[in-house]
């Protein structure tokens, strides 16, 4: 059995990419490659991460450099969901803003 860490992406709307599973630095850099491209293109402008049930610090780099690619092509990525580790990471590394979470709520506990 293998204890790998996964990560599933879906398109469960028009606009909207949802994560499952571990967003962690074993799935981090499939994350970014994965998601990057529609994000770019502007056909994802919702990130929604309620299915994410693990997550660390490169997972909120995958975060930051999806709106950052979002942002260089004139589109906007609102993230939802966001996890409770990913925002705590969030704000000890300052970068609330970057992600947009002035306005979010948390995610439910």
């Amino acid at each position: 059995m293998s204890t790998a860490a996964q990560l599933e992406l879906s398109a469960p709307a028009p606009g909207v990419l949802a994560m499952s599973g571990a967003l962690v630095f074993g799935t981090a850099a499939k994350a970014l490659a994965d998601a990057r491209p529609a994000v770019a293109r502007g056909e994802v402008t919702q990130l929604d991460l309620a299915g994410v049930a693990a997550s660390d610090s490169a997972g909120l780099a995958v975060l930051l450099a999806l709106r950052r690619a979002a942002g260089l092509h004139g589109t906007e990525l609102t993230i939802t969901s966001l996890p409770a580790t990913l925002r705590a990471l969030a704000q000890l590394g300052e970068v609330e803003d970057l992600l947009g979470m002035a306005d979010s709520k948390p995610a439910a506990a």
